[in-house]
């Protein structure tokens, strides 16, 4: 071998890369991300060409050959003025060689554009973006005791994936405690309606006090362990994101709950008035009479909240038996709410003011309560406006409008994660 040959072979063998690739399941969170409807824009002090690899890599680009401004440096982005950063940073999706203060820039153009802005980082310099941003997330293990201190939201196994199944628990929790307000707002207006009408018409209530207690029971304690326990699944992130502002009874909500309310209200306050003709009970006894329609109003009222709870798992979904079987608690508080009410009214009648009742007023029971399904589910055809319900009636109130035209726009127009 000659010298040629061993320069040659020293050459080729101390040549080597490096390579640090992303974490696995990276790609897909930032997926899920977009869906969702959040922005992931990484900010490094690497290089633009390290950074635009990575970007690449992970999904936060899909173009090699996007250029200002959507991959920036740092200083760049610096010395723009604040209204030329506002504009820019819509575009932003990467920023290399920046410092802590770009990134502080950054999270101050993003939130002034009105974005809701979350800021992960784990080092002392991180500090000021985490505490500036409405959401800070550090990092549990490698994280400094600063940034954990400035942070909301401790990620302890300093996974970005765990960052998406935060966002899934959070949206779960808002929607959850949407259907409860949707299945509470329902049966409150119906008994309102019920025994207000009834006691200004005729001096008295179909349902009484203990028969109220028991449909509170349902509705409150009952009814929030039904619905509140509702676990997350994926189709939660393929919804845009809440508004600052927006209000917490949506109009889809408004359109279900009017929609079982006027129903119950309606079947309820004909058996009110009509019901001894229609339950053929002219010829008995009075007293017993009325008893027994009070107790078949009350048992169908009842019923008609144990349909009306299945209609509020899905408020916006056709199907509301989707993914019943993976919530055992829904099915079992369900089952415990029928079981207490056979048992009210065939054997605590005493307590309860109540009487039994025949099988066939049972069936008739059922099928009205069972009639909210298929109500509900042509209730859910009916397009409802983008616009909030509550907004519609400003224009009717000046000195409102104008109050709230020198607020902030009320809708969120993303989110980032930076």
């Amino acid at each position: 071998m000659n010298h040629l040959d061993l320069h040659w072979f020293a050459r080729i063998y101390n040549q080597f890369t490096l390579q640090d690739p992303c974490r696995p399941g990276v790609q897909d969170s930032i997926r899920l991300c977009a869906a969702a409807g959040i922005k992931v824009r990484m900010v490094t002090g690497d290089n633009l060409q390290t950074a635009r690899a990575i970007a690449l890599e992970c999904g936060i680009l899909t173009d090699p050959n996007v250029s200002e401004p959507t991959i920036i440096e740092g200083k760049t982005f610096r010395e723009l003025s604040d209204l030329e950063r506002e504009e820019v940073a819509d575009k932003i999706s990467v920023m290399g060689r920046s410092s802590p203060n770009d990134k502080l820039l950054l999270v101050k153009a993003l939130r002034n554009r009105g974005h809701v802005v979350a800021v992960t980082g784990d080092g002392t310099n991180d500090a000021p973006a985490l505490h500036e941003a409405d959401i800070g997330l550090s990092m549990g293990i490698q994280g400094t005791e600063v940034a954990k201190e400035s942070s909301d939201i401790i990620i302890l196994d300093d996974n970005f994936a765990t960052l998406v199944r935060v966002v899934r628990w959070g949206r779960s929790v808002y929607a959850n405690i949407q259907k409860f307000i949707q299945f509470q707002l329902t049966v409150n207006v119906a008994a309102l309606i019920i025994n207000v009408v009834s006691a200004v018409s005729s001096g008295d209530v179909p349902l009484n006090a203990v028969q109220l207690l028991w449909v509170n029971l349902i509705m409150d304690t009952l009814g929030a362990l039904a619905l509140a326990t509702e676990p997350p699944n994926n189709h939660l992130m393929q919804r845009p994101p809440v508004g600052r502002r927006e209000p917490l009874i949506t109009n889809i909500m408004w359109r279900n709950l009017l929609i079982m309310a006027f129903y119950q209200v309606a079947i309820l306050l004909t058996l009110t008035f009509k019901g001894l003709s229609l339950l053929r009970l002219e010829h008995d006894n009075p007293a017993h009479a009325e008893i027994l329609k009070n107790t078949f109003i009350f048992n169908t009222f009842v019923l008609c909240q144990v349909f009306s709870e299945f209609n509020a798992r899905k408020p916006d979904e056709l199907n509301i038996f989707k993914g019943i079987a993976g919530n055992k608690l829904f099915i079992a508080i369900i089952a415990i709410t029928v079981v207490l009410q056979v048992l009210i009214i065939e054997f605590l009648g005493k307590f309860t003011t109540t009487v039994r009742l025949s099988w066939q007023l049972w069936l008739v029971s059922i099928g009205l309560a069972f009639i909210s399904w298929p109500l509900a589910l042509v209730g859910k055809l009916i397009p409802v406006p983008d616009r909030p319900l509550l907004d519609m009636f400003t224009c009717c109130c000046p000195g409102k409008k104008e109050a709230d035209d020198g607020k902030e726009d009320s809708g969120v127009k993303n989110i980032e994660v930076v």
